[in-house]
């Protein structure tokens, strides 16, 4: 383990959303892995909003959702500044997030 400074890259966006025909945070989280990012993680919410004020909502009975969508990337600031770019163009809708952080990398050199 050893901590370091980093930065947590926070990217917004609809479940339905795509990039050359797969979903966007499918893509999303492709491109970080193989541009060698530490890691990513996708979260799901239940309920949210966004450019155009849409309610999506959870439903039981709805089989096809379009739930708000946060794709998570924490790496050391010149990685995380490296990746922007890459992916900026794919994101039609939503919205991108950058925050200092104090990290702790675990099994990683």
């Amino acid at each position: 383990m050893f901590a370091d400074k980093g930065k947590l890259l926070r990217i917004f966006v609809s479940e339905t959303d795509k990039h050359e025909g797969i979903p966007l945070y499918e893509w999303i989280v492709t491109k970080a892995h193989e541009t060698g990012l530490a890691g990513a993680t996708v979260l799901r919410g239940l309920e949210g909003y966004g450019t155009h004020s849409k309610m999506h909502k959870a439903k039981i009975l709805r089989i096809s959702q379009d739930l708000p969508l946060v794709v998570e990337i924490v790496d050391r600031p010149e990685k995380i500044d490296q990746f922007i770019p890459l992916i900026d163009s794919a994101i039609e809708e939503g919205l991108m997030t950058v925050e200092d952080v104090q990290a702790r990398f675990y099994g990683r050199k």
